[in-house]
């Protein structure tokens, strides 16, 4: 429906056929300036509608589509916005947002432009999250000439990461309402599918449920599941909700930590191979391992909570072994580091060396110390083989990596830079900052974060090497969450730092 200065309606209007038998749309029908008023098509259909206003002054045109389950409740919106008027509603919605996204920690020690470029994250991710609580990964339809589907699915992992930001920023409650959304999805056998529809319906997949050789195994990436368990402990650390939590531990939290326990290879000590985090390939993977260790340490301290000692103890030896065996298995003492993971061939497990930005999660989750040498060399050549060296710069996701590829010269650019993966670093070096000097390089990557956003302020979950245009999908929630969540850890680490002055 629309409105120009108390005068209802439409000028005029076309419902036509676009993009099937020849029809481009009845955009084309707008051309001339006059709209031919056909009131119903079937199929592939669109509409264009007209307003007219005379030249002769300014005047202001509003627009609206309600949506709504029936007629009925779309009648009702329309009717509000008619009894109430356009720009009382748009107030009210201006009102609501500011004062929801107001109450934020102050940050004081933040540039203007972060700080509020730290607001405009958090609103954009609020409006990738459904309120029954599904996260979604991204809105873009742009996705669809790509690959024919879209990224509009909660990803576990995506969705745990994301919640973990919403926490450091106080949002609980759109937090609370992904855990419980969660509990809901879960498989029988305490796992989570590859991605979900935002209705709880699993979504598509490309992970199979036999591999080459025939075998039936589990299309799934492990660490979606076990951050979900990570992600709940954080929360609850901050918020101390027993209550909330009680109602999660026997659907949630007992049935994951116990799939985790389980999903390992007793010979090796480490879990079963799953897909990893990008989705591309699998085997047992540095960041899959870390998350795992991290999820049953988060495990293990709600089952202490509950009174479940020996369910508790049965997560911390299991993540006790798993620590272990990532030292015996997942390093490499020739070259001084941690190995992105292992893939078997040729009958018997082999390290891959490939330098990949999410070997990070060896210091994301904690389970190892920062200033371990071994943790350190990691994230060395992290930023030594990952760095596109162009005038745009940035973190890359893997050496050579192809999706979207625009470089020739994987030696300069070893692919895209990626926001999150970039973000990532900046987080290593908060981590390890002991002056306000320190943290000049993470505000300097969280500038740089801003700089190649989006025109409309969105990040995208990469960009052109070259140019710094965004590429794939945006906004995508999982950048905005991670530039919150590096936000967050910059405050806080400030604080501290000039708490120790004092």
């Amino acid at each position: 429906s629309g409105m120009t200065e108390r005068v209802w309606g439409l000028t005029s209007y076309s419902i036509g056929v676009a993009r099937h038998h020849g029809n481009e749309g009845t955009w084309r029908d707008a051309e001339d300036g006059t709209l031919g008023r056909n009131a119903i098509a079937q199929g592939s259909i669109d509409s264009t509608v007209a307003i007219h206003v005379p030249l002769n002054r300014t005047a202001t045109a509003y627009y609206w589509i309600a949506a709504g389950q029936d007629q009925g409740e779309i009648q009702k919106l329309n009717e509000f916005v008619r009894e109430h008027g356009p720009e009382t509603v748009l107030r009210r919605v201006r009102a609501y947002w500011k004062q929801w996204v107001s109450h934020d920690h102050p940050h004081t020690g933040l540039p203007t432009d972060i700080r509020a470029f730290y607001r405009r994250s958090l609103l954009i991710m609020r409006t990738q999250i459904d309120n029954h609580g599904a996260i979604l990964a991204a809105n873009d339809s742009d996705a669809l000439d790509f690959s024919r589907d879209s990224y509009s699915y909660l990803w576990p992992r995506d969705g745990a990461l994301v919640a973990l930001s919403l926490d450091m920023a106080g949002y609980h409650d759109v937090s609370e309402r992904f855990f419980s959304f969660a509990s809901k999805l879960i498989a029988p056998g305490g796992y989570f599918m590859h991605k979900y529809n935002p209705d709880g319906s699993v979504g598509s997949s490309w992970h199979p449920w036999a591999g080459a050789d025939g075998m039936a195994q589990l299309p799934i990436q492990e660490d979606e599941t076990a951050l979900v368990l990570y992600a709940l402990w954080e929360h609850y650390a901050t918020c101390r909700d027993i209550d909330f939590v009680r109602t999660l531990y026997a659907p949630l939290i007992e049935k994951a930590g116990d799939f985790l326990l389980g999903f390992r290879d007793l010979r090796t000590g480490l879990p079963e191979p799953s897909w990893d985090l990008w989705e591309e390939r699998r085997g047992v993977l540095l960041f899959s391992v870390a998350s795992t260790w991290a999820g049953l340490q988060a495990a293990a301290r709600f089952a202490d909570i509950f009174g479940d000692g020996e369910r508790a103890e049965r997560y911390r030896v299991a993540a006790d072994s798993i620590k272990q065996a990532v030292e015996q298995h997942l390093y490499s003492e020739s070259l001084g580091r941690f190995v992105r993971g292992l893939f078997w061939k040729n009958r018997a497990w082999e390290q891959d060396e490939t330098v990949d930005s999410s070997q990070a999660g060896i210091f994301l989750f904690n389970m190892f110390s920062p200033d371990d040498p071994r943790v350190i060399n990691t994230v060395d050549v992290i930023k030594e083989k990952l760095w596109c060296k162009t005038e745009i710069g940035g973190i890359a996701r893997y050496e050579k990596d192809y999706y979207y590829k625009v470089a020739t010269d994987t030696d300069q650019v070893p692919g895209n830079p990626w926001f999150l993966c970039t973000l990532w670093l900046a987080q290593w070096q908060i981590i390890n900052a002991k002056s306000a000097e320190d943290l000049s390089e993470p505000l300097d990557l969280l500038k740089w974060t801003i700089k190649y956003s989006h025109d409309s302020g969105v990040l995208a979950e990469q960009m052109h090497p070259y140019t710094g245009a965004p590429l794939s999908v945006s906004p995508l929630t999982w950048s905005h969450a991670t530039f919150v969540t590096t936000v967050c850890m910059y405050e806080k680490k400030n604080h501290e730092i000039h708490d120790r002055r004092k």
